[in-house]
């Protein structure tokens, strides 16, 4: 079957991201295309596969997809392209978006930089129950024995589940091994976790994930939004104030509120535009072709990011 799709990236977070309204899929056939597409070995490529519902008038609905084909809760880096995607589609500023397992609320904003089309989105509560990790209750700025590391750890869930630390300086070999032993689903992890090292920067925030699903990866959103959380909680930042959250994709602006919900705001950045055939049997990707390329925003975020000089 050939899907059409845009391929688009959230603070370099990359995805093929799928206009589903006229599509009837079943879930192994979404699973199948999101393998297909989202293989890095493939003609397209992207840190997961995403998809734009309109459940109801005036309402999104996101679907996303990781690499190995498992479907997230959520996304926020793929959540602000599908925005932009359901704002184009039917001529809005602002919805509601339903999530596998939660909502969200989405706006446009100011631009990060000219010429970058920027989204905002709220999400929340952040959920400190952790009974996800060896039915732990909750778990803030302590050790997690069966992990092996010695590290203090604070669980949240964004509902996706993470795991933060802050560390001095990020050693990218330590959180691989530990993402990885994550990815493994062992015993005490079953549902798996995504991995974050945080350094504190002044008021802002530096943060490397490795995401479940997908591995060490340029950006992860709702691992933006879990950091920022973590970070009033324990008391490094404060709540109401706003803050920046560097990564090695780009950066969102930050809030986070004293009723655990979190606002990121960051960039929706088209790159380009075609369509693939995708064996749903095989999950397998073939004949990509390009139809358009989104010159004008590959370099004003290119141009951002520059200017960031990290």
């Amino acid at each position: 079957m050939r899907l059409s799709f845009i391929k688009c990236h959230g603070s370099g977070n990359d995805f093929p991201l799928i206009d589903a309204r006229g599509l009837a899929l079943s879930d192994g056939e979404w699973s199948a295309a999101a393998r297909a597409l989202a293989d890095r070995a493939g003609p397209v490529g992207g840190d997961g596969l995403l998809a734009l519902f309109t459940p109801a008038p005036g309402t999104l609905q996101m679907r996303m997809w990781n690499p190995d084909g498992s479907e997230a809760e959520t996304c926020l880096n793929g959540l602000r392209c599908v925005a932009r995607a359901g704002f184009e589609a039917l001529g809005l500023d602002e919805a509601p978006v339903r999530l596998k397992a939660s909502h969200a609320e989405v706006a446009l904003d100011p631009p990060l930089g000219d010429g970058v089309v920027t989204v905002r989105e709220t999400v929340g509560p952040a959920d400190l129950d952790a009974r996800w990790v060896a039915g732990a209750e909750r778990i803030v700025e302590a050790p997690i024995a069966p992990l092996g590391s010695a590290r203090a750890f604070t669980a949240v869930a964004m509902p996706n589940p993470h795991l933060i630390t802050f560390v001095e300086r990020i050693e990218e070999a330590e959180l691989v091994a530990l993402g990885t032993i994550c990815e493994a689903a062992p015993a005490w992890l079953p549902g798996r976790a995504n991995v974050s090292f945080v350094e504190q920067r002044g008021g802002d925030l530096f943060v490397r994930t490795f995401e479940r699903g997908v591995g060490l990866t340029n950006s992860c959103g709702s691992a933006m939004a879990a950091a920022s959380f973590a970070a009033c909680l324990t008391g490094r930042l404060r709540y109401g104030v706003p803050l920046k959250v560097f990564n090695a994709g780009g950066l969102v602006r930050a809030v986070v509120g004293e009723d655990a919900m979190v606002t990121l705001s960051g960039n929706a950045t088209y790159e380009w535009a075609g369509s693939a055939e995708v064996d749903f049997a095989t999950g397998r990707a073939r004949d990509l072709v390009v139809e358009r390329h989104y010159t004008d925003e590959i370099a004003a975020w290119s141009a951002l990011v520059d200017a960031l000089g990290r």
